[in-house]
């Protein structure tokens, strides 16, 4: 890994912690510290339906829908490590200030976050969707079989990949990724970034595959301060062949998206976030 992708990811990481410490601290909201030289904060859940990792009004709409709820149950995968004990014994992923699932359901969970049709248009939804948050996609394999990969979020037909601070889009072994069956078809593969043995960001390229398998649009939300992951995406997506199916993925930014949301939610994310300050 780049340097310069760690040194973006863990800055970035930084100040979404110094944000979550003194947002935790103004309000009074329950909340711990990872261990470590640069601690991040997990918040905890309080009063029956509040959590201080999500406006009251999108948790509140979260606990009401089974499907929803269902996500904040992901286990932190280095609660057990890093996190000071919980009553229960679990630490979950959605706790964590630096959630990328967080930030998604933040926006796409919040009541009325398509009223105005301002989202779905930036999005290209061309009808109103109910939000699935880790969705199994169908990739077809070679063997006649499928991946039942998991995509962040589907509405409608567009699948969405969400990142924060995530340090890269992975990586995987070439005959992991030629087992799928339209790889050859979709990409160039020569030109694709690679070493001798594997393919780089290979979640875009399984995305880009779901999509194509579906019939339908990918779209990736990454934040403007990680210009790598940026960087990556055009890297991955100027290799695919079809015109149609390159021009239906997308890429936005959080900032980009926190401007066309209501007021209240845009005024979370830029306190919480920092999606207005930096373009």
């Amino acid at each position: 890994m780049a340097v310069a992708e760690v040194n973006s990811a863990n800055s970035l990481k930084q100040e979404l912690s110094h944000r979550a410490r003194e947002f935790a601290r103004e309000r009074g909201l329950p909340h711990c510290l990872s261990c470590g030289r640069s601690p991040t904060v997990c918040f905890e859940g309080y009063a029956d339906s509040r959590h201080g990792n999500f406006l009251p009004a999108t948790y509140r709409a979260i606990l009401r829908n089974p499907n929803w709820r269902r996500r904040l149950q992901k286990v932190h995968s280095q609660g057990r490590k890093s996190l000071p004990r919980q009553e229960d014994g679990v630490r979950r992923e959605l706790d964590a200030c630096t959630s990328s699932d967080a930030l998604l359901m933040n926006v796409f969970c919040y009541p009325g976050v398509f009223k105005d049709g301002r989202l779905s248009s930036m999005l290209g939804l061309k009808s109103p969707a109910i939000p699935e948050f880790g969705f199994r996609a169908r990739v077809p394999l070679a063997n006649g079989r499928f991946d039942r990969t998991e995509v962040d979020l589907r509405l409608g037909d567009l699948l969405v990949e969400a990142k924060l601070t995530e340090s890269d889009f992975q990586k995987a072994a070439k005959e992991v990724v030629h087992a799928y069956r339209d790889f050859a078809e979709v990409f160039d593969s020569e030109e694709l970034p690679q070493t001798a043995r594997e393919y780089q960001s290979y979640q875009l390229i399984r995305n880009v595959l779901a999509a194509h398998a579906s019939g339908g649009a990918f779209c990736l939300i990454t934040d403007a301060r990680r210009p790598e992951l940026i960087e990556a995406w055009y890297r991955v997506i100027k290799c695919v062949r079809s015109l149609d199916l390159r021009l239906s993925c997308k890429l936005l930014t959080w900032q980009e998206i926190a401007r066309v949301v209501p007021r209240r939610l845009q005024e979370f994310l830029s306190e919480k976030y920092g999606t207005l300050e930096k373009n």
